[in-house]
């Protein structure tokens, strides 16, 4: 392939002579992640990302990056990089590093009161800063090498694309005014994250084109790049299923997340569990809902004797910096935040990590346990212990914890277990095929012959003509009778004009199930209570009650011949009865018609669903029988309609949210290759 940039056809060690003299040594897997940007940006590419878990050295990898590559050869001029933080902090850290890897760059930060030229080799700036128009101006593209965007997962985001739209056409600025620069060449913009990827349905495709590189935090454990872990996961009494849900993100809403989170009881068992699992440890980083989190779990931790600060958002720069330090430097054992070091943070020394509020994002569990994963053998550190807790009930899906990374389920106890020992245990498990579908565990073996047809049929539909319309094929093997299901454990026995039977399925004061048997007789017939707007029936009264519903059909039908319709009479009951194979009356199809609604009606033929397209017209009902009909009517009656459209509507719902879960799910994925422009 011809090389679009002739500056990059040049070797790697070509490239070395933009470094300082002492070369920077670097990790394997750091060394592979530099081939991989340098052959994409050879091949083309020029806005591409970098996925490297917290811990991995990020800030090491794209500072030597920005060495490797030097001025294009048609613009010897640019010779500038510009890295975009999202904090103070990150800032701080960004530009000391530079400063210690390369000590003859000149490195300047562009943040609040820090002003910087815009000439600098290195100018690291806050996004914050550079949405000011005024302090953006100054980083001219003609002169730019490279852009990098640390913490690049938020780069979808209207406020980084506003910034980014400056120095690439091709991302679209959310200002619709905003006129793109004319530049002459494309500028390289690099995006390093741990968590390369969004839950919120922002596409990173809108900024990059592709992930070039790949490392996940578990496989860097076993490799002994992070230090190891050890999990415990406690069940707390949380019911979880009251917490209300970001409909675009899917992550649980902060302020209803606390009230569950944040009361007595669970920060009591919070602190308790400290004591008795890590209170031996020197730092131990938390992670709470909000401030009002922050500062009861704290004051929970003090009460039992614990050194224990916190810090939040609008902690003052120097007091959040001094908190930061001193526990660096542990001079205390407990510091309690909210989303402030869940990314950025550089404190190599945390050997435990709280994790004191759910999550149903696996890129925020990643990056708050990965806050102890950094190796840190001055300070005498081994390992990190991970605590999390989760709903003792498990009553919401979804939700992350120790065994949900390694594929386990939610309701594996989990206590000093390590990486190893969590795959050996899903391993087996996967060995043993538990969790897995009868299908994936039949005995069958050869070849499993292709589906020739679907055979599906909803009895619940009372416009479902299988079984003469009954709703429940089961009912026939009950009773010869023509009963029908009406769906919820009703069944519906029509006597002829002598009124109705009904069994239905309840729970007795004992918790018991049991099938209670009514018989409701009629006053009237129905012509005449049509028209006097009434009700033709009288008050039901019960027949009997069975622990079973072979039982109570047996029993009903026995009344219904002895009480009701006695000698032949009852046999216009039966399903076989003559009348039931005669066409539909009119006044019944009129009936049906009305109800159905304009409704496709699924006929049923040689055991396959298949949809003739019969509408709700006088041709659509030409074949219906007077026994279909009448249970269909009998059906509709008594709200067979009703329950059915509710259970599907329940389905539907349930069948939504499922799908949505799966496609967060999957923006969660990190692989190397393309992204998508939108999801």
């Amino acid at each position: 392939m011809t090389c679009s940039w002739p500056w990059l056809s040049r070797s790697v060690n070509a490239l070395r002579r933009y470094a300082t003299a002492a070369a920077v040594v670097l990790r394997p897997y750091q060394e592979s992640c530099l081939e991989a940007c340098v052959d994409a940006l050879r091949n083309g590419s020029t806005r591409i990302g970098v996925s490297l878990p917290t811990g991995s050295g990020k800030t090491t990898v794209f500072i030597s990056l920005l060495s490797r590559l030097g001025p294009p050869a048609h613009s010897p001029h640019a010779t500038r990089s510009l890295v975009i933080v999202n904090s103070v902090e990150l800032a701080q850290q960004t530009a000391d590093q530079a400063r210690r890897l390369f000590p003859e760059w000149s490195v300047e930060i562009e943040q609040g009161r820090h002003s910087a030229s815009g000439t600098a080799d290195l100018t690291v700036a806050t996004f914050q800063t550079l949405l000011r128009s005024q302090r953006i101006e100054k980083f001219r593209a003609e002169y730019m090498k490279a852009l990098i965007v640390d913490e690049a997962h938020h780069a979808a985001a209207p406020s980084y694309r506003r910034i980014l739209s400056h120095f690439d056409p091709d991302i679209e600025s959310p200002d619709k005014d905003f006129q793109p620069p004319a530049l002459k060449r494309r500028i390289p913009i690099l995006g390093f994250s741990a968590t390369f990827s969004r839950h919120d349905g922002l596409a990173l495709g809108s900024v990059f084109e592709r992930i070039v590189y790949h490392r996940d935090f578990l496989d860097m454990i076993k490799e002994q790049w992070l230090c190891n872990v050890r999990f415990t996961t406690v069940r707390a009494n949380i019911d979880l299923s009251k917490v209300t849900v970001n409909a675009r993100t899917g992550e649980f809403n902060p302020t209803s997340l606390a009230h569950v989170v944040n009361t007595d009881v669970v920060n009591e068992l919070v602190v308790r569990t400290w004591l008795d699992r890590a209170s031996d440890r020197k730092s131990t980083l938390v992670f709470c809902v909000n401030l009002a989190h922050v500062a009861k779990l704290t004051a929970a931790f003090r009460a039992a004797g614990v050194d224990a600060r916190y810090l939040h958002a609008k902690t003052p720069a120097a007091e959040r910096k001094a908190l930061v330090d001193a526990f660096r430097a542990g001079q205390y054992p407990v510091l309690v935040n909210c989303a402030v070091l869940t990314e950025g943070a550089d404190i190599p020394n945390i050997d435990c990590v709280l994790v004191a509020r759910p999550t149903r994002s696996r890129n925020v569990f990643a990056q708050m346990i990965g806050r102890g994963m950094r190796l840190s053998p001055q300070t005498g550190k081994e390992d990190c212990r991970i605590i999390d807790f989760v709903d003792s009930q498990e009553r919401v899906g979804g939700v992350m914890s120790a065994p949900t990374l390694f594929g386990l389920d939610p309701s594996e106890l989990v206590d000093d277990e390590t990486v190893e020992s969590l795959e050996e245990r899903r391993d087996a498990l996967l060995a043993d095929g538990d969790g897995l579908s009868n299908l994936d565990r039949s005995d069958a073996s050869g070849p499993i012959p292709d589906p020739k047809s679907v055979t599906y049929i909803d009895h619940d539909d009372p416009f479902v003509l299988a079984d003469q319309s009954s709703g429940d094929p089961n009912i026939h093997k009950l009773s010869r009778n023509a009963w029908v299901s009406c769906g919820d454990g009703k069944y519906i026995l029509e006597c002829l004009g002598r009124g109705y039977i009904r069994i239905e399925l309840s729970q007795s004061v004992d918790g018991e199930a049991r099938y209670h048997a009514h018989y409701t007789p009629p006053t009237m017939d129905g012509g005449t209570a049509y028209m006097l707007k009434i009700s033709p029936y009288g008050r039901s009264k019960e027949i009997l009650s069975a622990a079973d519903l072979e039982s109570a059909i047996h029993g009903c039908d026995t009344y219904v011949r002895t009480k009701v319709l006695t000698g032949n009479l009852a046999l216009g009951l039966l399903r076989s009865a003559k009348w039931r194979r005669e066409p539909a009356t009119d006044s019944q199809k009129e009936f049906i018609m009305k109800r159905w609604k304009a409704r496709k009606v699924p006929v049923i033929e040689d055991g396959q669903r298949k949809r003739k397209g019969l509408l709700a017209t006088e041709d659509g009902l030409e074949t219906l029988k007077k026994g279909e009909a009448a249970n269909i009517v009998t059906r509709l009656k008594h709200g067979a309609q009703m329950r059915y459209e509710k259970r599907q509507k329940a389905l539907a719902k349930a069948a939504f949210v499922s799908e949505k879960e799966a496609r967060r799910r999957a923006r969660e994925k990190v692989e190397v290759g393309l992204l998508p422009v939108a999801h």
